[in-house]
């Protein structure tokens, strides 16, 4: 992404969000799961965030609702209301043009719809409907005189296959805004996202340069014109992507956060998998000792040249008969070097390979890493910390970088946080017997060079994929 993107990107104050095929896929109701995140973090750094819509605010799904946005900017910015339902922007169209709307539908035989504030409403149900705005909206009140007595504010073509509506001049104060292949939305000339934002924006006493838009469809091109930063999803319209500033991936590859994470305005969000083991993804190794097996869940994910290595070693037949060489009580249990003496040891790469640091894994007491002799030096041998002498308290710990969730683990159970991004991370204990293998071998005696007196020896490790 482009420096001068991501600088522009710290005046940003007010983020806005088109629904259909960028929140949400119109067709089929998914949104992606970090999108809940987005709003939170957003929210955290003060930044607002608001909804610009074909649809009616009743037309949010609960999901969206439940995001708390603090502006709606709907019915294409015709109606712009606050969080709490206070209206800071309001353009209904005039009876006498809905009244001739209706007229030009009856004589070209096409079906119609109505938006106002509260509800909306179509002529009849007919295929080009059902194809269309039910998808939107389950159900819809058949009544072709919705409009008396109320406001209106957007209206609806619905329209045989083959067949594209033309506005007739008689309606010149009326454009078409293609949404679908079957229908148009129908609104004033004057209204539009852009309009409704800026009014929007003009209360909230900013500038252009303070809004940052996503969008997917052709509704969203003069918002795109006005926004000081405009995002296009994966999946756009080539004539709104042409104006983007930048094309993100596709609204189900987490379109949305991977730009905003890019922009550095949200949280990156991390996957902590010594924190659920049990569900975490990744093989399962056995080291099979003369003291009892340790269960390990390996991490693919944050080390998968490591994990890799160490796979490939264990199937090998590698750690066989191999002892752990250092041991030093509250501190770690070592081995993995065929010689027994801690200068040994060969990766299946065949030299010494890179460290894969992690924000996601820690040497928390259970942990599994990498000995090395300094940065990069990786090869066969590993250590498991045994530590629960632990000096730091949580507030310490976060005080320091470290994750809220992991630095409260630290201060409840132990670990050597100083090994943190100096050793790769790749796996951790699974279960009680295994800690307490553990602590058994930390307990042997040893002698010069933290060796054990009697060996304390890998008898194989098993690799359950």
């Amino acid at each position: 992404m482009d420096a001068k993107l991501k600088y522009r990107a710290k005046k940003i104050k007010l983020v806005i969000f088109d629904i259909d095929d960028t929140l949400r896929v119109k067709n089929t109701g998914y949104i992606p799961a970090t999108i809940p995140h987005v709003f939170e973090s957003l929210r955290k750094k003060g930044i607002e965030t608001g909804l610009a819509s074909g649809r009616a605010k009743y037309g949010v799904v609960p999901e969206l609702a439940a995001l708390k946005p603090d502006y709606f900017a709907m019915m294409n910015g015709s109606l712009v209301e606050d969080k709490k339902g206070n209206i800071i922007y309001d353009n209904p169209i005039p009876r006498e043009l809905v009244e001739a709307y209706i007229a030009w539908s009856q004589e070209i035989g096409i079906a119609y719809g109505f938006m106002g504030a509260e509800a909306a409403a179509i002529s009849e149900r007919n295929d080009a409907v059902q194809e269309t705005i039910d998808i939107v909206y389950d159900d819809l009140e058949i009544n072709p005189d919705f409009y008396q007595g109320k406001d209106i504010y957007q209206m609806w073509t619905f329209e045989p296959n083959g067949f594209e509506a033309i506005l007739s001049e008689e309606l010149a104060e009326l454009k078409s805004v293609r949404w679908e292949t079957r229908s148009s939305d129908i609104l004033l000339k004057t209204a539009s996202k852009a309009t409704g934002v800026a009014k929007l924006v003009e209360h909230l006493g900013l500038k252009p340069e303070n809004v940052l838009v996503f969008g997917d469809g052709l509704n969203d091109i003069e918002l795109f014109d006005y926004a000081g930063i405009s995002i296009a999803m994966g999946e756009s319209h080539p004539a709104l992507a042409a104006k983007a500033d930048y094309i993100t991936k596709k609204l189900e590859e987490d379109g949305i956060y991977d730009a905003l994470e890019k922009l550095g305005m949200v949280e990156t969000i991390r996957n902590y998998p010594q924190l659920d083991l049990a569900n975490a993804e990744g093989p399962i190794a056995t080291i099979q000792t003369n003291h009892g097996d340790l269960k390990i869940k390996l991490f693919p994910e944050q080390a998968p040249k490591t994990v890799a290595n160490f796979v490939a070693l264990s199937k090998d037949g590698y750690y066989d008969g191999v002892i752990f060489h250092r041991i030093i009580k509250d501190f770690m249990i070592q081995g993995g070097d065929p010689t027994g003496t801690g200068m040994g040891g060969q990766s299946i790469y065949g030299d010494s390979f890179e460290d894969e640091f992690s924000m996601e894994v820690f040497n928390l007491r259970g942990a599994l890493s990498m000995a090395n002799a300094g940065p990069n030096t990786n090869g066969s041998q590993f250590f498991i910390v045994q530590n629960t002498n632990f000096p730091y308290s949580a507030k310490e710990l976060e005080r320091g970088g470290w994750p809220a969730e992991i630095a409260a683990l630290y201060a409840e159970n132990g670990g050597t946080p100083h090994l943190d991004q100096r050793h790769t991370v790749f796996g951790h204990l699974m279960d009680t017997d295994s800690f307490a293998v553990l602590d058994a071998i930390a307990a042997v005696e040893t002698g010069s060079q933290d060796k054990p007196l009697e060996d304390v020896v890998i008898l194989g490790v098993t690799i359950e994929d």
